[in-house]
């Protein structure tokens, strides 16, 4: 796994620029390399739901923007086809995440991905990411 840089960006770090909703919710790209990535969140008061818990929307994206940076990592444009997240524990207002994404398997132009969502040691969530690359290099350009 490599440090993120600040030599001629790679695919994961052009597509993690140029995503704004990531970028909004201040998640951060802390490493990344071939079929992985590891981003890091607080839980801002704006993503605490009626019970006083983080709303399970936000460790979804949380989730799935560490997923997208393993899966771009190889260079094509790919996309989600599906994924599914299992709730562990609660997250709180404060509560500094980590997501760590696996690559667990490429066939063709698919693939599968786990991302664990940690608090410290503590597992909050786990995610399971179906992957597929489209016909493209093309990412939006950052801003």
């Amino acid at each position: 796994m490599t440090q993120a840089t600040n030599t001629a960006p790679g695919p994961t770090e052009k597509m993690f620029a140029a995503d704004e909703a990531s970028r909004a919710l201040g998640i951060e790209l802390v490493e990344h390399g071939e079929g992985t990535a590891v981003l890091r969140m607080t839980v801002t008061p704006a993503m605490v739901n009626g019970h006083g818990t983080a709303h399970g929307g936000y460790l979804f994206l949380f989730a799935d923007s560490a997923f997208a940076c393993a899966c771009n990592s190889h260079g094509p444009v790919t996309v989600a086809a599906g994924a599914d997240i299992d709730f562990v524990a609660p997250a709180h207002e404060g509560d500094v995440l980590v997501a760590t994404a696996r690559e667990r398997t490429r066939f063709g132009r698919s693939g599968i991905y786990d991302v664990t969502v940690e608090r410290g040691d503590q597992v909050i969530a786990e995610f399971r990411g179906r992957s597929r690359s489209i016909n493209s290099t093309r990412t939006k350009e950052s801003p």
